[in-house]
């Protein structure tokens, strides 16, 4: 195997045991959960990969931080603190916590959404697609056609195809078309970056026909990283100041500071818009709190303001992204299909190649996702058949075109040897395969973006 080419850039203070079980234990509790991996207890869990989101080890920064937290109902200090580091970073005028991510998605919907109308994106990430079908909005996905693509090493596969996005304009509509959005990273197609041209091409596009353009930002970090990377003309640039180029171009944005935020909850909206605000200003009451403190406390404030800073320090990054990496190097010496190049929040296998003898509709990743917890005690998650295929209204099952399992790595959590595990297990599974064929969902949740949280499901023996 191949030894790490980086040391992280930080040293650990804190620890937190983890229960290791046998495989017996797990074999019991993942059937009383329904093989559903979101059901298990979380102390049943080894190295839990499950999600990057509100997991990541705060620094000894944000948790001093926490303890300047100034829980005032309106206009506390920790407010301004914020919306000051958000500004630095991010540049919009404007700026209205909430509680996470999604909280932020239903303030944009609830201003801008109405029946009948469709958004465009490179691929919608699950909360705003869910949002969209509760005010009766289409989130149509248009991403360009390399992202798709597990196989070919392209440094922009989050990239959305602006060919694609004309033609949605002239057949919806521009007075259909709400906002136009894009993920960064492209979180649906394993964790892809987007190019600065390709988001100033989808900015000029918008505003040549008026249509807003905001940013879904959960990992800008992370994206502007690999700009920094992989983009000519950036090598030089900061990965802050490619961020606020990035946000120079849009309208606004919305994100889950559970990520590149580096806290454990909290997220924001920013605008440029008087009118957007003014509206928000309003509605943040009713679902969220005053718009200072937006359903947070002031010491969430706090270790937001800390954290956006930390997100885009170059070493954090470099140090984050390379145990992604690292991962990937040992998973490729045991012949374990991925999404190449990795992207910078995990890495997402290939069901369709890790099991091309089981069909789609007996859902491989989730299959996967199983058996690697049964084996390793690792949890992790399927993005792909169960999770995005939906029936239309003639009766068509409609599969979706890549069917991935994240395997999501936490910030400054584990260290490579856990990586090992990962890696070893899912090698050991390429070698031997498993003794079912699949699984089939026994139940399904009533909303169609979220079903795979809560479905039921069986091996198919």
């Amino acid at each position: 195997m191949t030894s790490a080419k980086y040391a992280e850039p930080f040293r650990i203070k804190v620890v937190e045991p983890l229960r290791k079980s046998t495989e017996a234990e797990r074999r019991e509790w993942i059937a009383e959960a329904g093989y559903n991996l979101f059901k298990l207890r979380a102390e049943h869990v080894y190295i839990d990969c499950l999600t990057d989101s509100g997991t990541t080890a705060m620094s000894s920064a944000q948790w001093a931080a926490i303890m300047l937290g100034d829980e005032s109902y309106a206009g506390s200090t920790s407010f301004y603190r914020f919306e000051e580091s958000v500004r630095d970073v991010f540049g919009f005028e404007y700026v209205i916590p909430t509680h996470q991510g999604r909280g932020a998605d239903n303030l944009l919907g609830n201003i801008l959404f109405r029946p009948g109308q469709a958004i465009g994106g490179n691929l919608h990430f699950d909360s705003m697609r869910v949002r969209a079908e509760f005010s009766q909005v289409r989130a149509v996905d248009l991403l360009a056609e390399e992202g798709y693509d597990t196989v070919t090493d392209h440094p922009f596969k989050g990239n959305i195809d602006l060919d694609k996005v004309e033609e949605f304009i002239a057949t919806e509509g521009v007075e259909n078309i709400p906002v136009m959005m894009i993920t960064v990273t492209c979180n649906n197609n394993g964790g892809q970056p987007v190019s600065m041209a390709n988001i100033r091409g989808l900015s000029e596009i918008c505003r040549a026909h008026g249509i807003p353009f905001y940013i879904d930002a959960a990992r800008f970090a992370e994206n502007a990283y690999f700009i920094k990377q992989r983009e000519e003309g950036y090598a030089d640039h900061t990965v802050k100041e490619i961020a606020r180029e990035m946000f120079s171009l849009a309208d606004g944005a919305i994100m889950s500071a559970k990520k590149d935020g580096m806290v454990n909850i909290g997220g924001f909206l920013c605008t440029n818009s008087p009118e957007v605000y003014a509206v928000a200003s309003e509605l943040v009451m009713a679902y969220e709190g005053y718009k200072t403190y937006g359903g947070l406390a002031g010491r969430d404030l706090e270790a937001i303001a800390v954290g956006i800073q930390e997100g885009v320090e170059f070493d954090y990054l470099e140090g984050r992204i390379g145990q992604v990496e690292y991962l990937a190097e040992q998973l490729r010496a045991y012949g374990v299909p991925f999404v190449e190049p990795v992207g910078g929040n995990g890495v997402y296998l290939d069901a369709t190649r890790f099991f091309p003898d089981i069909p789609q509709g007996n859902l491989p990743g989730v299959a996967l996702a199983i058996e690697l917890y049964i084996r390793t005690g690792v949890r992790c998650v399927e993005l792909g058949t169960s999770a995005f295929t939906y029936v239309d209204d003639e009766g068509v099952t409609h599969y979706p075109r890549i069917d991935l399992v994240r395997v999501a790595i936490s910030r400054r959590v584990y260290t490579n040897s856990h990586m090992d595990v990962i890696a070893e297990g899912l090698g050991a599974i390429r070698a031997s395969g498993i003794d079912f064929h699949g699984v089939r969902k026994v139940t399904s949740g009533q909303v169609r973006s979220t079903a795979h949280f809560t479905s039921d499901y069986e091996l198919i023996k």
